[in-house]
């Protein structure tokens, strides 16, 4: 009586198990997906998952496989269940020919989220501290004393070290960027004006204006531009604090509406324990309504928006790109972990 009242609960558990595994999993989820070009890691999991940023945990890396953890164009992967649990793999992907080797670049692997939106992004700063904007080399004036210069035109400028980068964004201070629930100002939007190459270091030293996008004039900075995470390959996970919680408190490009594939900036960063991979959901700013019987002011309850990754975390900002948007979101909507 008593073992089968063991193996009646253990069954129970594993049946519970197998049921929270498998709210992980999309009902109309494929067995098997070729991986196209152009896909990213957000739109294969969301095919097999509810919430995409639980694909680690149902990723299963071929251990035979070199950098198992990439995936590519022309991958196999295929759902399978192991102890009640789901289990995606690729797979196998090693061609045995002889004496062919088969290779395929870095570059041609599955970003986690579209590159196209973010490269801007990740090539130029666009969130400076007030700090290191004052600090920053600047355009002294361009060649025989022109006000405005543009690609093509050489300039020179104050404040180079000795040990100067070969190439620098051109950016121009914008409006500050504050936190609204202290005030504090955050940074500022270093806003795009074009890129220059270092022709000769000196005081002043002379550049070449390689890239414009606004006419560039004395007084404007010249920061080294961001270079990490070219290809985005994030890995997909949420904050470890439970009761995280921030703002969305700029759009980045003069955006004023946020859509899919918008970049926002959130006032959280990595002193806040937010890093690049961290998916965020998105919740409308409570609104209110006057109740018409007691006259009362209510606030209704906050609606769920979207979903956005940071690909950039900073002291005290973070860079994300909104990947899901349920309906539209704003400057100072709030953001939580999932």
């Amino acid at each position: 009586m008593r073992t089968g009242k063991l193996l009646g609960l253990l069954a129970l558990m594993l049946f519970s198990v197998s049921v929270l595994a498998g709210d992980l999993i999309r009902s109309d989820h494929p067995e098997r997906y070729e991986v196209q070009r152009g896909d990213t890691l957000w739109d294969i999991s969301a095919r097999f998952l509810r919430d995409p940023w639980n694909w680690p945990a149902i990723w299963q890396a071929n251990p035979e496989i070199e950098n198992p953890h990439l995936i590519f164009p022309g991958d196999i992967l295929r759902l399978s269940w192991v102890d009640g649990e789901p289990r995606i793999q690729v797979e196998d992907r090693v061609v045995r020919l002889s004496p062919r080797v088969r290779e395929t670049a870095l570059e041609e692997a599955i970003p986690t989220i579209p590159m196209s939106a973010i490269r801007p992004f990740l090539a130029r700063s666009h969130i400076l501290d007030e700090a290191t904007l004052d600090a920053a080399p600047y355009v002294l004036t361009g060649r025989e004393g022109r006000v405005l210069s543009a690609a093509g035109d050489h300039i020179y400028a104050r404040g180079l070290t000795e040990d100067a980068a070969d190439a620098f964004n051109l950016v121009r201070r914008g409006d500050p960027i504050t936190d609204p629930d202290t005030g504090e100002t955050l940074g500022y939007e270093a806003i795009d004006l074009g890129d220059a190459e270092l022709l000769s270091n000196g005081d002043p030293a002379t550049l070449q204006v390689t890239r414009s996008s606004r006419e560039i004039r004395a007084g404007d900075r010249l920061v080294e531009g961001i270079t990490e995470l070219r290809r985005a390959q994030l890995t997909l996970g949420v904050p470890d604090d439970p009761d995280f919680a921030g703002r969305i408190v700029h759009v980045l490009d003069g955006v004023r509406q946020v859509g899919q594939f918008s970049v926002v900036v959130v006032n959280r960063g990595a002193e806040d324990g937010l890093e690049p991979g961290h998916v965020l959901r998105v919740f409308s700013a409570t609104e209110t309504a006057r109740d018409p019987v007691t006259r009362e002011v209510v606030e209704l309850p906050e609606e769920d928006a979207g979903d956005l990754v940071i690909f950039r975390s900073m002291d005290r900002l973070s860079l994300g790109l909104v990947m899901e948007a349920r309906r539209p979101m704003q400057v100072l909507d709030k953001v939580r972990r999932p």
